[in-house]
């Protein structure tokens, strides 16, 4: 018996077309997109004024739940963190997160991943299958249904994508969730408040910039050279810093808009004066639309080769870039109480079995 479709899956044109198929008049798209969206219900019979035939055709055809709460975390900070089953029993995590400018949300792309970055407890457990689009904005919702329920009128404002899994390798599902979740009709998370992570698949970033979105771009760099970068992630086998740039210089000169830079600072690995100097001339050309975020290691159990770098060779870190001209920061951590590394309580989980 084949599984429903999650109606989560289709955009507010997709839904419109799908109506229009069923010989409905189109208007009826925009009444469940308010339903869904707005009035965030939890069931097609709570769609009051559509009429029973219209709530049958709906039910027939998809289903409103592909996630289940397994285990929710809330760190002392306010972090939250939550593992969701699937229908077909993997395991995701979404993390909210609070700072002083909104709520943000971490969502899951991917059902593992194949990048295989040393350092990352995402990457342990190989990629099993892409998550749907519609697996993507439940975790939005979730969150969202979650923070009605507080009755604090609190609601997610930011969206991050960088949870398990690669974005861009999950490319169509991933530009149909931003398109989901940025609908002015719908939850209006606003492009400019919505950031994609990539580990640098250049053909995918060229497309990123000829969909002319206004979402921001990070990159996951943590090297300034191909040696050492190919030794911490594989992806630059494929796609070396010379190409990674490339599509870097087509993005910039398509959108002008900033790309920011990760870079995870490991002891003693990546975290000289020497590379922080690589990494000043690998940038220094488009500076002005630059900027490296900084991060303090979160150790993980499996990976005991890498150690967090002190303290000041971060501070020292971070000034040489400056002193060049190149805009950084230092990441604010959050969640640290509850395994904040994205992939760790999925990872303990799957352990268990």
């Amino acid at each position: 018996m084949e599984m429903k479709k999650s109606i989560y899956d289709l955009t507010q044109a997709q839904l419109t077309a799908w109506f229009i198929e069923q010989g409905q008049q189109k208007f009826r798209a925009k009444q469940v997109w308010d339903w869904l969206y707005v009035k965030r219900v939890d069931s097609f019979d709570q769609m009051t004024n559509l009429n029973k035939q219209t709530r049958e055709l709906l039910n027939s055809h998809f289903t409103l739940h592909k996630l289940t709460e397994e285990i929710r975390q809330v760190s002392k900070d306010g972090t939250m963190k939550l593992l969701f089953k699937l229908t077909d029993g993997n395991l995701i995590e979404t993390v909210l997160m609070r700072f002083p400018y909104g709520l943000s949300v971490c969502v899951t792309t991917q059902v593992g991943c194949n990048i295989g970055c040393t350092f990352c407890a995402s990457g342990l457990l190989k990629k099993n299958r892409d998550l749907t689009s519609g697996e993507i904005v439940e975790q939005i919702v979730r969150i969202q249904k979650l923070l009605d329920e507080q009755g604090k009128g609190e609601k997610v404002s930011h969206i991050v994508v960088m949870g398990i899994g690669e974005p861009f390798d999950n490319y169509d599902n991933t530009m149909n969730f931003l398109r989901t979740v940025n609908d002015p009709d719908g939850l209006a998370i606003g492009a400019r408040h919505i950031t994609v992570s990539t580990s640098g698949l250049a053909h995918k970033i060229r497309a990123f910039a000829d969909e002319q979105l206004q979402v921001n771009l990070a990159v996951s760099l943590h090297a300034p050279n191909n040696e050492l970068r190919t030794s911490i992630m594989k992806i630059n086998r494929a796609f070396p810093i010379e190409k990674l740039m490339d599509a870097i210089d087509y993005y910039l000169e398509k959108t002008n808009r900033r790309v920011t830079f990760e870079y995870i600072l490991l002891k003693g690995v990546n975290d000289q004066k020497e590379h922080a100097l690589q990494l000043v001339n690998l940038l220094k050309d488009k500076r002005h639309l630059s900027y490296v975020n900084l991060i303090p290691y979160n150790p993980v159990e499996e990976h005991n080769q890498y150690e967090r770098s002190e303290k000041q060779t971060i501070v020292d870190f971070y000034e040489v870039l400056l002193k060049q001209g190149i805009n950084c920061g230092v990441r604010v951590e959050q969640g640290s109480d509850i395994d904040a590394a994205c992939g760790q309580l999925r990872s303990k989980q799957m352990k268990k079995k």
